[in-house]
């Protein structure tokens, strides 16, 4: 019974030792686990922590940086910064949407498509997101804000810089202007500077295609917050890096000048630094105003210039293909005299070139009579040009508006550039699936019709290698290494002094059509060529009627007027180009030929003259309103039709082609 005892209470004991040893093993690995734990998020984990703890307690934004300038070449400023003033919302911060909402909506007078905008944003933002709610606040608006902070939770009003453009619309096509990163903008980049309110890119011209020299690099700030976002302290603020200056060959007072002398014209003027090849200026006319689309235009602004028929959205000096008329005649003598014709030969001009059953018109219907060459560039006579074209053909015309810059692309920073076309054989065999070259053609591309097409920029760099005797390329920007220019063109120096000096005849001879280019400037004299471009068929129906596409023509449909020069004639240092939509003759765009090179050397008689065309039709900004009033009565009164396109290519080509008195 003891013994019984005895094994019974051994039992008991070997079972609590099993329990106990189970449980401290359990307790033991418990333990362990939480040490290890602890180690885990205290040593290896401390980083993560400490930065999750004080993003708790500071509040990291970005700083966007200020974009370099842009500066003309003797360093005025084309595009500059200013300090502007912002409010945003925050939208962890915001307390009370509604009524937060309610006040802003007052305090900063904003539209019911704002608040659409912003209560749409607030919905897709997350955590210190910030949600722009207004931009360029006048600064009553912005204190007003300001003073009302305390109780407006979430609400960030802040000052910072925004793009400014001096010169306005005159620069619009030039540097173009900044906006806000789109959503695909960060999807491509996934960079959270895109996210930052009051960073913008560059959308159109320089500020686009320069954006990465241009921009900066963003700076940071820290601030300690309350658990409700509320500002305690500034701690550290880490500066931003500026972006670069971007310098210009561009002068900013004859780009204005250029733009102003053009006025109410649809149509483009570029002026080339024969020396250099550096662009002195490059304005298209109409356009918009950078300001108003870097802070962002209404759907009823966007709608008025993208329906325009004159558009004021295209940068017609690269984009705007246009036929060049008779400015190319200089081109075709140069290619005739490397041919070998004697300049001194001479045609009849009776008014008609008969070919075949056709018949292809000179501009004067009476004839020029016996012209030679120097007449025939002077008097822009047809009919020598379309006889003596046939004797060297279309290659060697071809090959010569190669050498002088038509149809070619040109190393410059601006985006969507078109090149045009210099026609042949194998271009129109490509073209138009094997068809064969004609001799109506040639007559046709001789006097700049027919196939060929140009751009404003091409013309004056074509007028810029006559006057040299290079093979200049155009230059814009001063901080940039090109490639050095080219050398001589494969020319015969004698045959571009002849077709220099009669160029001269065009503007100072007494069979000039460019005598309104004339200077008037004791020692300096202008050398030119005018040109009147076709944009429809002329039937013989509308040749009896005298229809030419001049005057009680839609306008639409007049033609063209072209004008190239240089000067002075001896030892020429600037070369220009003047392209009037629907001009109706190359003489109109002479006189604002004249007055931009009169800028260049006799400032206070060029500004005088602008100041009495402007006295009549007020300045550049007042035209510009007057054609958006213009435009909404038309677009009131009756459907808008679809607006011509600056260059079309032409199927098939206007045929009997014939030129206005220039």
């Amino acid at each position: 019974m003891r013994r019984g005892r005895i094994i019974t209470e051994q039992a008991q004991a070997f079972s609590f030792t099993r329990r106990a040893f189970v449980l401290g093993a359990a307790q033991t690995a418990v333990g362990g686990l939480l040490i290890a734990r602890m180690a885990w998020l205290s040593v290896a984990q401390n980083e993560r922590y400490s930065t999750l703890a004080e993003n708790n307690r500071v509040q990291m934004t970005l700083v966007p940086p200020r974009r370099g300038w842009i500066i003309d070449r003797h360093g005025k400023p084309i595009a500059i910064n200013r300090t502007i003033f912002r409010v945003d919302i925050i939208p962890d911060q915001l307390h009370d949407k509604d009524r937060v909402l309610g006040q802003l909506q007052s305090l900063l007078a904003l539209t019911a498509d704002d608040m659409d905008r912003i209560r749409e944003d607030l919905g897709q933002a997350r955590g210190y997101q910030p949600v722009a709610v207004a931009e360029n606040v006048s600064y009553e608006r912005f204190a007003a804000v300001s003073i009302r902070q305390p109780s407006l939770h979430g609400v960030s009003p802040t000052s910072g810089y925004g793009r400014y453009y001096p010169a306005g619309a005159a620069v619009a096509h030039l540097v173009g202007y900044v906006g806000g990163p789109s959503a695909a903008d960060y999807d491509r980049t996934h960079d959270p500077l895109m996210l930052t309110p009051g960073f913008k890119i560059g959308k159109e011209g320089l500020e686009r295609t320069m954006e990465q020299w241009l921009r900066g690099k963003p700076g940071a700030k820290r601030s300690e917050v309350t658990a409700h976002g509320k500002v305690v302290r500034e701690l550290t603020t880490r500066p931003e890096v500026v972006g670069n200056a971007l310098q210009l060959t561009i002068d900013a007072g004859l780009q204005r000048y250029a733009a102003s002398r053009l006025g109410p014209n649809s149509g483009a003027a570029v002026v080339i630094d024969t020396q250099t090849g550096g662009i002195l200026a490059m304005a298209s006319m109409p356009a918009y105003d950078p300001n108003s689309f870097s802070d962002g235009i209404s759907q009823n602004e966007w709608a008025m210039m993208s329906g325009n028929d004159h558009l004021p959205l295209t940068n017609k000096v690269m984009q705007g293909l246009y036929p060049p008329g008779s400015t190319v005649k200089p081109m075709v003598a140069l290619a005739l005299l490397e041919a070998g014709i004697d300049p001194g030969q001479t045609v009849n001009c009776s008014g008609t070139y008969r070919l075949g059953n056709s018949f292809f018109h000179c501009w004067r219907h009476s004839g020029h009579g016996p012209v030679n060459m120097a007449h025939a560039i002077a008097a822009s006579c047809d009919i020598y040009f379309y006889t003596m074209s046939r004797l060297i053909g279309i290659e060697r015309i071809a090959s010569m508006a190669r050498a002088l810059g038509l149809g070619q692309e040109f190393e410059l920073p601006m985006p969507s550039q078109r090149y045009g076309t210099v026609p042949d054989a194998e271009w129109k065999a490509r073209k138009y699936k094997g068809a064969r070259w004609g001799v109506s053609d040639t007559l046709n591309s001789t006097i700049g019709q027919g196939y060929m097409l140009a751009n404003p920029l091409q013309l004056a760099v074509m007028a810029a290698r006559i006057a040299s005797g290079r093979e200049l390329a155009p230059r814009l920007i001063v901080n940039r290494k090109y490639p050095p220019q080219g050398g001589p063109l494969a020319c015969n120096p004698e045959h571009l002094q002849f077709v220099r000096d009669a160029m001269a005849g065009v503007v100072n001879g007494p069979f000039g059509t460019g005598g309104q280019a004339r200077l008037n400037l004791p020692g300096v004299q202008m050398g030119g060529k005018t040109g009147t471009a076709q944009v429809r068929r002329i039937t013989m129906a509308q040749r009896a009627r005298g229809d030419f596409g001049v005057n009680g023509v839609p306008w639409k449909y007049r033609d063209h007027g072209l004008f190239i020069g240089f000067a002075p004639v001896v030892d020429p240092r600037y070369a220009v180009s003047v392209v009037l939509e629907h001009g109706m003759h190359g003489a109109a765009g002479a006189p604002i030929a004249r007055d931009i090179i009169t800028w260049l050397y006799n400032r206070p008689l060029a500004e005088q003259r602008l100041a009495a065309i402007e006295s009549e039709s007020g300045s550049i900004e007042q035209r510009m309103a007057t054609e958006a009033q213009a435009w909404q009565h038309r677009n009131d009164a009756t459907p808008s039709p679809a607006p011509a396109p600056a260059a079309p290519e032409p199927s098939v080509p206007p045929q009997n082609a014939a030129e206005e008195p220039e």
